[in-house]
């Protein structure tokens, strides 16, 4: 039968039951609602406005004199006096608050005994509980000194595992259980390790064995973590009934889950008795609020726990857990001081250079700080690692987990596959043995999903079971029954699916590095800052230079072709034609500079050009185009081959000169005999991410090229994009990627019909304008596609 309440692997570890016996009765049995009390003491319930008992154990005749029958519906003054059930309802709190033994300032006495009485609240109930004061008492002066010796151990141990051992070894001396054992759970629906024990000598040891997460079903955990003690003083005990034993006003049992005389399920009883136990005590190890573990106590005989060992060995457990926080703490200080360094020294590396180029060189020595086999950094829409890779779809989830957590908080885990939620389950199924991590530690560096996370591998562990775990039952003198050990057998497993877990120091390094790589981002963003006060500096050069361009530089380039104009006319025939010719090659230089001023001018001024976007009509803008164009495609036979010209978003002049460059580029390069064409059409094709690779592509359209644009998000699939081929020359594989170059030419200045080479870099520089991106195919004697987008200008579907 499977256990819903485990996860799978620890489902996996433990198997399922053999035989005809139910675990899930243990797991559905309502163990808080029981309806009956150890008979070593009794119990009433009260209304604390009024005093009236409406439920009490039917031992309250032969223990304090009254029948639980006459008591119900009378007044609680019957057993006590008023002082004591006004002391009572003080001591008792608000609802759910520790049971408090009371100081009476007489004792409670019945049938010529004494009582010691503790009060809770539950279901809007005062709840007394009276237990017969045993005839000796604890000797309390020596008992207190041995508490405080007991709580001065505790506070000096070192680690957790020496913590254990002098809790097992105090508990023991103030309690005389011949049994007592430390009992750590593996997460909190976890197996549990036996980590300390200290026990009469011809008893079987327990130290190091695990036992099924089935032995302590949900509904126990759930009260071990409500009520610090639990005892059970003889497994044998006839358990008294309650009167009555269903509430009317709830319908229920009374809600028994913080009475110290609270009988416990039959199932456990039998558990206890299948190890030769007649009597136990548990007490709870709490951190964070959170079950760790247990001390769990037998002995081999029926023991009376008095409410005096109760508090002590209740105040001692709460000392256990405050002192396994205060030991957490020391650590995470101790690791903090020894990662600072290992930490500050991969942070350098990282500062080196920019962080993402950093990374490549410190992504070694970043591994081996959290002794992990792979690292990966998701920053600013990137994707960096060293080391093993992380699948995709654990990236993903991984992302989707850090948008949920505090920046700089680590989440970790040593079994992925277990994990719910993003990055567990059914989203790590790479994880184990296949070879994907089984342990992930990250650090959210952002609340949009940016992290630093470390992976670990699979690491099987093996563990000594107390006995086979997929074998929980045994027949009994009831048939069969649920049963734990006690066979003196150990049975060996292996754990798989799990990771080296994830430390105290290993949690406090990534913080710390986290804490680092924050201020390495702040530094260059302040290094950004400058930089682009800088380029701002720049900009004012640059459009200082234009204003001289313009002016300062033109003005002497028409003097020089003025005064060589001038020369040719005065002197007229008196000049040889050595002079002549160097006055003419003169004119036309300046001519050319002025050319080229006049294009690098207008190049400079349209990357700060403000851009008039709207909807335009591409056949319009084309006819346009064509104006400009149209003779020098006439001249050169080129005709025109009109396709889909939809509606566009963009600036009217500038797609203009995009047409228009274009348009003259394929008469300039025009095939030299056959037919000459171009088409101007739009199509839907995929587009090529951006980058910083090559603007051309080959004539199979494959990854030969990249184009240009600085839209890092291009949308995956095919888009709209608008197309002018031409079926020319075409363009040398060697030479595409300079076709975009300012001032480059592919031939010589008096070739296919001279030029600038601004032409095509003002059509990138309009384009990137836009948000676009523009790439090419070509093939040499087989003409050339230009393609080009306009961001979010783009053409509407045809």
């Amino acid at each position: 039968m499977e256990q819903p309440w485990l996860s799978r692997r620890a489902r996996e570890a433990e198997g399922a039951s053999g035989g005809g016996f139910d675990l899930t009765r243990c797991v559905r049995e309502p163990i808080h609602l029981l309806g009956s009390v150890q008979s070593c003491g009794s119990l009433v319930a009260v209304d604390p406005a009024t005093g009236v008992v409406e439920v009490a154990a039917r031992n309250t005749g032969s223990l304090l004199g009254v029948e639980a029958e006459d008591l119900v519906g009378g007044p609680v003054t019957r057993l006590v006096s008023a002082a004591v059930f006004e002391e009572a309802v003080e001591a008792a709190g608000d609802e759910g608050g520790v049971p408090a033994a009371l100081a009476l300032s007489d004792d409670v006495t019945a049938r010529g005994r004494s009582f010691d009485v503790s009060a809770h609240r539950r279901d809007g109930l005062l709840i007394l509980e009276f237990e017969p004061r045993s005839a000796g008492g604890v000797e309390a002066r020596g008992f207190y000194q041995g508490v405080r010796r007991a709580l001065a151990r505790l506070r000096s141990a070192e680690d957790v595992e020496d913590c254990c051992r002098v809790a097992v070894r105090e508990v023991r001396a103030l309690t005389g259980f011949d049994r007592v054992v430390a009992y750590r759970f593996d997460g909190e629906d976890g197996p549990g390790e036996v980590v300390a024990e200290d026990v009469r000598e011809d008893w079987e040891p327990w130290l190091g064995l695990w036992f099924p997460a089935t032995d302590i079903p949900p509904q126990a955990r759930r009260l071990y973590r409500e009520n610090w003690i639990r005892v059970i003083g003889d497994v044998d005990d006839v358990a008294v009934g309650l009167h009555p034993p269903v509430r009317e006003a709830t319908g229920a049992p009374l809600d028994l889950s913080q009475a110290a005389l609270r009988t416990v399920s039959g199932f456990h009883l039998e558990y206890l008795r299948n190890i030769g136990v007649r009597s136990s005590m548990s007490v709870s190890v709490l951190r964070e609020g959170r079950l760790w573990g247990l001390i769990a106590c037998h002995g081999a005989e029926p023991a009376r726990i008095t409410p005096e060992v109760r508090s002590a060995c209740e105040m001692f457990g709460a000392a256990f857990s405050l002192q396994l926080s205060a030991i957490e703490e020391r650590e995470r200080a101790d690791a903090h001081v020894e990662s600072t360094a290992r930490s500050a020294a991969v942070a350098e590396a990282l500062e080196r250079e920019r962080l993402e180029e950093g990374f490549g060189g410190a992504g070694g020595p970043l591994v081996e700080l959290l002794d992990a086999d792979g690292v990966v950094l998701r920053r600013a829409e990137r994707t960096l690692g060293a080391g093993e890779a992380f699948a995709p779809g654990l990236l993903r989830a991984l992302e989707a987990r850090a948008r949920g957590l505090t920046p700089g908080e680590p989440w970790c885990t040593d079994r992925l596959a277990e994990e719910g939620g993003p990055g567990g389950g059914a989203e790590a199924a790479d994880a184990g043995p296949d070879g994907g991590p089984a342990g992930v530690l990250m650090v959210p560096l952002s609340g949009a999903g940016e992290y630093l996370a470390w992976r670990r591998p699979e690491r099987p562990m093996p563990r000594q079971w107390a006995a086979d775990p997929s074998l929980p039952v045994r027949v009994g003198p009831h048939g069969e029954r649920l049963t734990p050990r006690g066979s003196g057998a150990v049975f060996r497993a292996t754990v798989r699916g799990r990771s080296l877990p994830w430390t105290v120091r290993d949690r406090v390094v990534a913080k710390e590095l986290w804490r680092l790589l924050t201020g390495l981002v702040l530094r260059h963003a302040e290094v950004l800052d400058a930089i682009n006060d800088e380029l701002r500096m720049r900009n004012v050069d640059l459009d200082s230079f234009a204003h001289a361009a313009a002016h300062d530089l033109k003005e002497p380039l028409r003097g020089i072709s003025n005064a060589a104009t001038f020369a040719m006319e005065d002197a007229g025939e008196e000049l040889d034609e050595v002079t002549l010719r160097r006055l003419r090659t003169m004119q036309r230089l300046a001519g050319r500079m002025d050319e080229l001023l006049n294009s690098l001018l207008h190049y400079a001024r349209l990357g700060r050009a403000g851009l008039r976007v709207r909807e335009v009509e591409l056949a319009a803008a084309l006819d346009a185009a064509l104006e400009v164009a149209g003779p020098r495609l006439a001249e050169q036979g080129v005709a025109v081959v009109r396709g889909t010209l939809p509606r566009v978003r963009a600036d009217a002049d500038r797609l203009d000169e995009i047409l228009v460059n274009l348009l003259v580029n394929a008469a300039k390069y025009a095939r030299r005999d056959g037919e000459r064409r171009v088409e101007v059409t739009v199509e839907r094709r995929p587009v090529p991410p951006a980058g910083d690779g090559p603007q051309a592509r080959g004539a199979d359209g494959g990854a030969s090229g990249t184009p240009t644009g600085n839209d890092p998000d291009t949308p995956a699939g095919p888009q709209p994009v608008v197309v002018v081929r031409d079926n020319g020359i075409g363009i040398p594989a060697d030479r595409r990627d300079e076709v975009f170059d300012l001032f480059r030419r592919l031939h010589g200045p008096t070739e296919h019909g001279g030029g600038t080479g601004v032409g095509l870099a003002l059509v990138k520089r309009i384009v990137e304008r836009h948000g676009g991106h523009i790439w090419l195919e070509a093939v040499p004697g087989g003409g050339t596609a230009f393609y080009f987008t306009l961001g979010s200008s783009e053409p509407d579907p045809a």
